[in-house]
């Protein structure tokens, strides 16, 4: 199962420039995604695949693309990580929260469910400190500092 909490906004930018060289088709048939509007990711007024930008983001990070079936598992909280790297991402609109009942009769009119996306704000990147990264493969260097594959 893949985990995107070692994603960097350095690997999604480098996703979004590997997006936009290929084109969407190219890229997401490239990595075998299909495309998800479902989950769009925008970035400077452009619009992308979400899905497909975290597989190839994951890739970035540890060197695995992660699959079309780990990102849908994962989604969620890879949707939460992109955020926090300062990323702007839509959600489908038919997610409400449905209204609350209780075993009483309410005698007031029913409210409208609200939906769980929230409004279209642009929040402030958290500067991320730079990631250690090999010289010789370029992969993103463990805790320990030594690469696992070049040693």
């Amino acid at each position: 199962m893949a985990t995107f909490s070692s994603l960097t906004r350095l690997h999604v930018l480098q996703a979004l420039a590997e997006y936009d060289t290929r084109g969407p088709e190219e890229f997401l048939e490239v990595y075998g995604f299909t495309p998800a509007p479902e989950h769009t990711l925008v970035h400077e007024g452009r619009h992308y695949d979400a899905k497909g930008i975290l597989g190839v983001a994951h890739r970035f990070a540890t060197g695995r693309l992660a699959t079309s079936d780990e990102v849908d598992s994962g989604m969620p909280g890879a949707v939460a990580i992109l955020r926090k790297r300062g990323f702007e991402v839509s959600e489908p609109a038919s997610r409400t929260i449905p209204a609350r009942t209780s075993g009483s009769a309410r005698t007031s009119s029913p409210r409208a469910p609200r939906t769980t996306a929230a409004p279209t704000r642009r929040s402030t990147a958290v500067r991320e400190a730079p990631v250690a990264i090999c010289p010789t493969c370029s992969m993103t260097l463990p805790a320990t500092g030594i690469c696992d594959d070049c040693g």
